[in-house]
């Protein structure tokens, strides 16, 4: 398959993310489509695939249903017992059921450092020959799913992280474009709050959304091979760790939240941090692409999607950070090692043009996996997204994802501790020391 030149700066931006992050980088298989010749599903008798998944509201719920239909229909020994799960309650529950006797077949799976830990466990497929004539059809983006060299899990979209925003609420505040630089950004705050405006709102309740900022302050107050070295290593011993916690902090006091934010859940509900903005209750929120269609149940303005921008988290002039440099990730699944050959067909299945494109077509996918559906992209913001995805320089896998499991909690309840006034810049660091010590 040919990749057209956007697609494969696309997936090169995450390759190198990748190298650090307890994968090898992509093998250099034969290229192969995901056509009528690709090998059948060699289970002979009958089958029922249990299939955990976070998209537990329609459209998505009812889309992932179909592709199940689909492939049950071609393969009518193969049948689904699909469990929809609530995205931070499946995070809970997907440990839990890989430690226990009876682990699902097909589960949610983001990559990295977490995949790494529970490929430990033996709980996970190795995938790696199977999947070997076709998985070049996704490019280097596949490596994000390794752990030492083995394939452990198939992506079907790639995210990246940047500024949701209304357009309406930041022309009503007078702001003409998006801002470039952080000192663009903290002037266009203070203009919404003038305007009587909440600037920005934030799903603390999760405590992964304030992550996000901690993990941006980092991007740009430290070089690539800073973050690489760190990542690879698990030492921050370089001071921009702490200069980005500084930079947190002065942030925080600006107090640009919404009120009560350490409450609030990310995507659950009209309340959440997504539906404050889907609502026109808060100008913008730092989240993945995955916001959009998430916006869906929750606005009560259903032309909410015309409304919105995207821009990406500013620069800070003069750090050492590289200019552009993103975080972002994935979705994917994993098969369980009891799960058999059938598993991981249905995951070529799901990488197949046909599948990937009805999954961008429905918004049960933004960004796709295989490059090949990319042209199935409408909306014009996500087509900003993916341009932006393109061209990055260099994307940086959530330190969440790209840590070991309990190394990546840890740092998560700190910059959470942190959010709530507890702690401070070098505490973060220094939690980040003691789980790493603690393994």
């Amino acid at each position: 398959m040919r990749f057209p030149a956007l697609a494969r700066r696309r997936w090169g931006a995450f390759a190198l993310a990748a190298t650090v992050v307890f994968a090898a980088a992509a093998s250099g298989c034969s290229s192969n489509s995901n056509g009528s010749n690709s090998p059948k599903a060699s289970d002979t008798g009958p089958v029922t695939l249990s299939w955990w998944h976070n998209r537990d509201q329609d459209p998505a719920k009812g889309v992932w249903q179909s592709v199940a239909d689909a492939y049950t229909k071609a393969h009518p020994n193969v049948t689904f017992k699909i469990s929809p799960t609530q995205n931070e309650a499946l995070k809970t529950k997907v440990p839990v059921a890989l430690q226990s006797s009876d682990p699902p077949s097909i589960f949610q799976q983001w990559g990295g450092g977490a995949e790494a830990t529970q490929a430990q466990s033996g709980k996970l497929m190795d995938m790696t020959d199977t999947v070997k004539p076709w998985i070049s059809s996704l490019g280097n983006s596949a490596a994000l799913w390794q752990a030492n060299g083995k394939q452990y899990g198939i992506p079907y979209d790639l995210h990246v992280v940047g500024f949701w925003y209304r357009t309406d609420l930041f022309t009503q505040a007078g702001i003409s474009a998006p801002p470039k630089t952080l000192d663009d950004f903290n002037a266009d705050i203070a203009k919404l709050k003038t305007a009587g405006i909440t600037p920005i709102a934030v799903g603390s309740k999760d405590k992964w959304p304030d992550a996000f900022w901690w993990s941006y302050f980092s991007l740009r107050e430290c070089s690539q091979d800073t973050i690489k070295s760190m990542v690879k290593d698990l030492k921050m011993t370089d001071p921009c760790w702490v200069k980005a916690g500084q930079d947190l902090a002065t942030f925080l006091g600006s107090k640009p939240f919404q009120n009560a934010f350490l409450g609030t859940p990310a995507q659950q509900g009209a309340g959440s941090s997504a539906g404050l903005v889907a609502n026109g209750k808060a100008a913008m929120e730092l989240q993945g692409d995955w916001d959009l269609p998430t916006m869906i149940p929750l606005a009560t303005d259903k032309n909410y999607a015309s409304k919105l921008g995207w821009f990406p988290f500013p620069d800070i002039t003069g750090a050492p950070g590289t200019p552009g440099a993103a975080l972002g990730g994935g979705d994917g699944f994993s098969c369980s090692s009891k799960a058999g050959p059938s598993c991981p067909d249905f995951l070529k299945y799901l990488s197949s043009t046909e599948v990937q494109t009805k999954l961008v077509q429905t918004s049960t996918a933004t960004l796709p996996a295989n490059p090949a559906a990319i042209s199935a992209i409408t909306d014009p913001t996500l087509k900003v997204v993916q341009t932006y995805l393109s061209g990055a320089p260099f994307i940086q896998l959530y330190y969440d994802q790209a840590l070991p499991t309990a190394v990546g909690n840890a740092l998560n309840d700190a910059i959470a501790n942190f959010f709530a006034g507890q702690g401070s810049p070098q505490g973060i660091v220094d939690a980040f020391a003691k789980a790493v010590s603690n393994q």
